[in-house]
Parts: structure tokens; C-alpha cells; sequence
């Protein structure tokens, strides 16, 4: 598989999240072009901090090839990874991470911090902005709803009850 076809199924997994009530996030772990394990976001669902999307490709591709050194694998995020994910890519060997979007807020690859330049004893390749556009488009669309959402939430519990008020008269 290519890069690009990679970030398109990682594209479909952050669909699925966001399809989920998740931040639409996805991973894909690949070994030798092909697809290992995939991650989606499930911290809502999961009410776990640790559900991330990276963090479940990582944990997939450990289980499958039966330890936690990943040197031979790449990983595909649609969103650039926060610290915890930056660290477990460290921890696990990872040699090559792709991601679509910026994080400005917790990218850890750049963004707000670049954890890869920094004295560990391992020292990913990053390629950023692979479907950039898309992986930001998807981001943008999934919080312009949930503003909206609870803007309108907001609204219904703010207006009166309009039974209530007839029978009041």
C-alpha cells in the first residue's frame, strides 16, 4: 500500500470516531506496506484518557507480532500525536511516523513541542502533512457540530416549556 492509501483508511477510522461522538482521530500500523493494526479515538466511549488512536494501532501491532519493539513498522495518524502518543512511538521504535494535520494546541512533533529532538535514545522520521487538507477538514466539521450542538442545547434549555405555558394561562 502506499502513504497515501494508508492515510485514507486512517481517514475512515477518524470518520468512524466522529460517527462515534469521538475527536475524529485515526492510526494506521503498517509492517512491510501493509496494513498491521488500526486505532481509532475512543476516550468518550472507553472513558479512558489512554483510548487514543495511535495508542490502540501500537497496541494491536505489539499483540500481532508478539513484542514491543515496532522497528519495522510505520505508523499513520490523521491528527499529529500528542506527548503521551509521541513517547509510546519512542518507547516502541517506531522508526517512521506520517501524520495529516497540524495540533496546534498538544502536537508533539513540532507543532508545541518536538519530542523527537530531544536526547532520547530513539529519533523518528516525521512527514507531516500527508491529506492535510482532508485530516484538517474532518477536525474543523466535527467541532463546528459540537458547537453547534451545544449551542442548540443551550437554546432548548433557555426557552420555556411552550405546555407549560398555555396551561399557566
Amino acid at each position: 500500500m502506499t502513504d497515501e492509501q494508508c492515510m485514507r483508511r486512517a481517514l475512515e477510522l477518524a470518520a468512524q470516531a466522529a460517527d462515534e461522538g469521538e475527536v475524529p482521530v485515526g492510526a494506521v500500523l503498517t509492517k512491510d506496506g501493509e496494513i498491521l493494526a488500526e486505532g481509532r479515538n475512543r476516550r468518550e466511549t472507553g472513558k479512558n484518557a489512554l483510548c487514543h488512536a495511535e495508542l490502540e494501532a501500537i497496541n494491536g501491532g505489539c499483540r500481532i507480532l508478539g513484542g514491543w519493539r515496532l522497528w519495522q513498522c510505520t505508523l499513520y495518524v490523521t491528527l499529529e500525536p500528542c506527548p503521551m502518543c509521541a513517547g509510546a512511538v519512542i518507547n516502541a521504535r517506531i522508526p517512521r511516523v506520517v501524520f495529516g494535520a497540524k495540533d496546534a494546541k498538544a502536537g508533539s512533533c513540532g507543532s508545541v513541542v518536538d519530542l523527537f529532538s530531544l536526547p532520547y535514545n530513539h529519533h523518528p522520521q516525521v512527514e507531516q502533512g500527508l491529506l492535510e487538507d482532508e485530516c484538517a477538514v474532518l477536525l474543523q466539521n466535527f467541532f463546528r457540530s459540537l458547537r453547534e450542538k451545544r449551542k442548540r442545547e443551550k437554546l432548548e434549555a433557555a426557552a420555556p416549556d411552550s405546555q407549560f405555558d398555555q396551561s399557566a394561562q
